[in-house]
């Protein structure tokens, strides 16, 4: 394996049925709300084929770990969105696939995440050599917060869903415990510097 290839397989635990994992992580567009932290912004491909029923269209991504670099990339979904999983490419500054996969453990879901990539970046090419293992640091950070904010963002959709009709649909249910915002990006200047260079 070169220098600024990577493999990584992560696995998460969440409360929630693969049903409802499948819709958050399936969205691509929907990751800058519920895991910030990563994903600054998130924007649909337009034009080109109709994608096939249960594949959205490509979506072209701004996203950060803990260390102060941006990356610029498309995740293109491969297969269609499934409670067994999905897969993907990615091209851009990263290039690579990954694969998740959705399994059922009683009201749980065991998610187990393969990402096979190259950095594409020319400063991660450059420095790879020195960094990988600041690099590979990175990126297990970033899919900590992925695993803390999909937590969060699942209860807040069961709050959503036990939400009464009327004035309270849409919202947490009346007496329920308030779910806390998902963590934050680091570095907030970057995050200001994308919502620039993004409008």
């Amino acid at each position: 394996m070169g220098s600024t290839d990577y493999e990584f397989r992560t696995v998460w635990r969440v409360a929630g049925t693969p049903e409802v994992v499948a819709a958050a992580l399936g969205d691509a567009t929907t990751l800058p709300r519920w895991w910030p932290s990563v994903y600054l912004s998130a924007e649909p491909v337009a034009g080109g084929p109709e994608p096939l029923p249960g594949i959205p269209r490509p979506t072209r991504l701004h996203t950060k770990g803990w260390l102060p670099y941006t990356l610029r990339w498309t995740l293109t979904v491969t297969e269609p969105i499934t409670p067994r999983g999905f897969a993907l490419t990615a091209a851009g500054d990263l290039h690579g696939t990954g694969r998740w996969t959705f399994e059922a453990d009683g009201p749980e879901t065991v998610i187990t995440y393969d990402w096979h990539v190259r950095a594409a970046k020319p400063l991660l090419r450059r420095l790879s050599w020195l960094l990988k293992p600041a690099f590979a640091a990175n990126h297990r950070w970033a899919m900590a917060r992925g695993q803390e904010s999909l937590a969060l963002e699942l209860r807040r959709r069961r709050a959503t869903a036990q939400s009464t009709t009327g004035s309270t649909a849409g919202r947490t249910a009346p007496g329920a415990p308030a779910v806390p915002p998902p963590p934050p990006p680091t570095f907030a200047w970057l995050t200001r510097r994308a919502a620039r260079t993004d409008t």
